[in-house]
């Protein structure tokens, strides 16, 4: 079976044809660094690394991008509430976002662009659409002159009038058009700001991603993605930009994942169920969440709740359990006495459930689905433990299929031994990281961290200082 992925763009299953034989470009809209990242972020930085992994295992060399949004309104807002600069801010909650993501088993982009790094391209990319008339300058800001571009629309499947009804934007009487987005802001006094054509000043949102996308994997590339609340605006603004300095296509597909709801209810302030991953990982453990996260094709909604989780936490059990049964039978098994055919057997069956694995990832990397047959698995391993005589060859395929199966969905089966510590050794290396993130040295800061995290020392950082918790053995 062919990789197929639905694509946004066409809303139609594809077979994925990638531009270069062999290799993926792939950028993913990461988040802007202004506070710790909420829950609901969690799902697109799970799902398209589990899509990466996916994509390694087929074969592909994965060229993958995520950036981070480094100035804009929110983060100049936080400074001033923080008593800190933009970059401080950026800087803190970078090295947050990377502390969260990291024990999610999260693989490092092979690149993550910063707006900050990337200004002269930036500039550079909005002077190359004012020069041909896509792009217009008003009182120091400078606009996208949407009218311009007649495929505007094409993503969200929107008409233009449609459009022009919808959309939530900033109104102001420098646009000549309400639909007109801005490329360019005009600096306020005491902002933080660059030099440009235009005067000082710093990007709009969308600019970003198109000039960082471009310099980073060029004209067109394989897969653009992130949650479904950026088809409209943002990703139609990134389409309508990069199609109009190239005159190419920006993207072949275009990803997109439901939202995730808490208690079956939209998150958001006003309802006060706003949660960020922090505390989430505070509570619960880092593998339970990305299972979670997986348990649900990543097109249709899913909600957290404490029962979500603590069914997705008896689910991956399961699945560990079996793994270590296993890994048990081979450590004290005596000798391969199974006889032949049986053993033949086996091995197909085991053949035969890598391939339904495969063929569930292939379509539209269906995880939930895919989770399915990891069961079948390890309900198979059960009953094969079940009996007097084994082969030793099959168990160690066992082993191999449940563990190329977690490495495929970035799960862990194998739990580290956990070692006692007295709370003053805890305190005291709380203190010592406690130093080292004020010495900015965050190298020891992360290795005293999962330290204590291989000890089950759950380690949670509060207005009030970091607090800590023992988790389960």
């Amino acid at each position: 079976m062919a990789l197929q992925l639905f694509n946004t763009l066409t809303r139609e299953k594809e077979v994925f044809k990638p531009l270069v034989n062999g290799k993926v470009s792939m950028y993913v809209c990461g988040p802007t660094v202004y506070n710790y990242i909420h829950i609901g972020n969690a799902r697109p930085i799970i799902f398209f690394d589990t899509v990466r992994r996916y994509l390694t295992y087929r074969g592909y060399d994965v060229n993958y991008v995520s950036n981070f949004t480094d100035v804009d309104d929110k983060l100049i807002r936080a400074a001033e509430e923080l008593d800190l600069t933009v970059p401080e801010v950026a800087d803190k909650f970078i090295h947050a976002f990377f502390e969260d993501v990291d024990q999610l088993n999260v693989a490092r982009a092979t690149t993550n662009p910063r707006v900050t790094e990337n200004m002269q391209e930036i500039i550079d990319f909005i002077q190359a659409l004012v020069d041909k008339g896509y792009a217009y300058e008003s009182a120091g800001d400078v606009y996208f002159a949407t009218k311009k571009f007649d495929a505007y629309g094409k993503l969200s499947h929107q008409p233009l009038q449609d459009l022009q009804h919808g959309i939530r934007v900033e109104t102001t009487d420098k646009k000549r058009d309400e639909l007109d987005f801005t490329l360019w802001k005009a600096a306020k006094p005491g902002e933080i700001n660059w030099e440009s054509p235009w005067g000082k000043g710093r990007p709009g949102w969308h600019i970003e991603c198109s000039a960082m996308a471009q310099k980073f994997l060029g004209d067109t590339i394989d897969i653009h993605a992130g949650g479904h609340d950026l088809i409209f605006p943002h990703h139609e603004d990134e389409i309508a930009q990069s199609e109009a300095r190239t005159g190419k296509q920006f993207a072949n597909y275009w990803m997109h994942n439901a939202f995730l709801n808490i208690d079956g209810e939209k998150m958001s302030k006003s309802l006060g169920n706003f949660i960020t991953l922090h505390d989430v990982l505070a509570e619960h453990a880092p593998d339970v969440v990305r299972f979670f996260m997986l348990s649900v094709h990543y097109r249709n909604p899913i909600s957290l709740s404490e029962d979500t989780l603590e069914d997705a936490k008896n689910s991956l059990e399961r699945l560990r359990t079996a793994y270590q049964n296993i890994d048990y039978r081979i450590q004290h098994a005596e000798e391969d006495v199974a006889d032949e055919e049986t053993t033949e057997d086996w091995l197909e069956q085991l053949t035969e459930l890598k391939q339904s694995f495969e063929d569930e990832m292939d379509d539209d990397f269906n995880t939930a689905n895919a989770i399915t047959v990891f069961h079948e698995l390890a309900k198979r391993a059960n009953i094969y433990l079940a009996e007097e005589d084994v082969s030793i060859t099959v168990l160690r395929e066992f082993l191999s299929m449940l563990q190329l199966f977690a490495n495929v969905l970035g799960l862990k089966l194998e739990t580290e031994q956990a070692f006692e510590l007295a709370d003053e050794e805890i305190e005291a290396l709380i203190e010592e990281r406690l130093k080292a993130r004020n010495e900015r040295n965050f190298e020891r800061a992360d290795e005293i961290r999962e330290l204590l995290r291989s000890k089950h020392i759950i380690l949670e950082d509060t207005a009030h200082g970091t607090r800590f918790k023992r988790g389960e053995e």
